[in-house]
């Protein structure tokens, strides 16, 4: 899953609005965010297998640091720790079990479409009920959570200025298509280039937001 991810964002934002959305985008692709990191490192480890799925081209066959069920627990309990404390002046308990959350939801969103490369914990027991096989159904449940998270994000929220009643929407669009265009492009060269790209779109999408969100309150 990709964009659906950010359903999540919306959703926790228009339950508690001292979170900056910002952040919630980036904590709802964390998990990915540091399997990027680890794939350009060469700690986990992904092929490129046209056909694979019918939705994409990437066979995650070792991951068990992000994407293990264990593995997205603790860094569940890690944002939770690092949120809290961080903005000890400012944050409840509530604000940081919904980052908790977030992060967290991104495996369980996984667990919908990934084919079964999800471990229990380590590298064992490898779990995933496939929606990726088939990718009409997979981009309809990922606009379908988006456009929630979206409306609930509009419901909770006003503009501020003439942009802000348009432009969350716009960019959810956005999103969408981009969506689209990953699910009919062509599969990407090799691993680490797919990892740069994930990475690059997460902290495109986030600061994105980060200017988005001024314009509603």
């Amino acid at each position: 899953m990709f964009v659906g991810h950010y359903s999540v964002s919306f959703a926790a934002k228009s339950i508690e609005k001292s979170i900056p959305l910002w952040l919630l985008f980036l904590a709802v692709q964390f998990i990915d965010v540091l399997w990027g990191i680890l794939v350009l490192l060469g700690i986990e480890k992904v092929r490129i297998v046209p056909g694979i799925t019918a939705s994409n081209a990437l066979d995650l066959y070792f991951m068990p640091y992000t994407h293990s069920l264990l593995g997205a627990l603790w860094w569940s309990l890690v944002g939770f720790a690092v949120y809290k404390v961080l903005r000890s002046r400012g944050a409840n308990t509530r604000a940081a079990a919904l980052v908790g959350v977030a992060i967290f939801s991104h495996w369980i969103l996984d667990f919908v479409v990934h084919r079964p490369d999800l471990g229990l914990y380590n590298d064992s027991h490898k779990m995933g009920l496939g929606l990726w096989n088939y990718p009409v159904l997979a981009f309809a449940l990922e606009a379908i959570l988006l456009v929630v998270g979206l409306i609930l994000y509009l419901r909770s929220t006003v503009a501020v200025t003439k942009v802000g009643k348009f432009a969350i929407s716009v960019f959810t669009l956005i999103l969408l298509l981009v969506q689209l265009a990953t699910l009919l492009g062509p599969a990407p060269a090799t691993a680490p280039a797919q990892a740069v790209a994930a990475l690059s779109l997460y902290f495109i999408f986030a600061a994105m937001v980060f200017w988005l969100e001024r314009q509603r309150q």
